[in-house]
């Protein structure tokens, strides 16, 4: 039979981020911890196993808050994996309408701001910088303004936007004084 797990090694194995939510779960409080068993689908001598990924997504739909957590912890990650680039899309957009304590949203701005100045910016970052206007960047508008690679226009691109909300929406942006 030939097997075909589309989830991550290591830490973000099917049974690594189900015991990472067991926890979470147990110390965040969740009343109705969720069932992260990895779809499958079997056809013949083929089995696939799809990322638990997609239910820790619809968890944070849901405000899950072990699966926020499990979310925010996804985007900080820089391994690659299957499906990578769609997850992390899908996941910053969850994150985005999700209620985000100030500890994660932190942790949030802190990694999309530092993807910009490396000029780290995949095809997904557009769900970065639509989450970041969402939780707000006043505090770290100076360090965007300094660092963003000047010569890298895809970077450049979002140091646009990102200038052109600072500028515009002041109740994006609140600003002080």
């Amino acid at each position: 039979m030939l097997i075909r797990d589309y989830n991550g090694t290591g830490k973000w194995s099917a049974s690594a981020i189900r015991e990472r939510y067991a926890e979470l779960s147990a110390r965040l409080g969740v009343e109705r911890p969720l069932d992260l068993a990895p779809a499958e689908v079997s056809r013949g001598d083929n089995r696939w196993i799809y990322p638990v990924m997609d239910k820790v997504i619809a968890g944070i739909a849901l405000s899950d808050a072990a699966c926020i957590a499990l979310g925010v912890e996804f985007l900080e990650e820089d391994q690659k994996f299957p499906f990578g680039a769609n997850l992390k899309r899908r996941t910053a957009c969850a994150l985005r309408r999700a209620q985000l304590p100030s500890s994660l949203a932190i942790r949030l701005k802190r990694r999309i701001v530092a993807m910009l100045a490396a000029g780290n910016v995949p095809r997904e970052y557009r769900e970065y910088a639509r989450l970041l206007r969402r939780i707000g960047f006043d505090d770290w508008w100076q360090q965007i303004e300094q660092q963003v690679p000047r010569n890298n226009p895809y970077a450049m691109r979002y140091y646009r936007y990102f200038r052109n909300i600072h500028d515009r929406s002041p109740s994006v942006v609140p600003r002080k004084g």
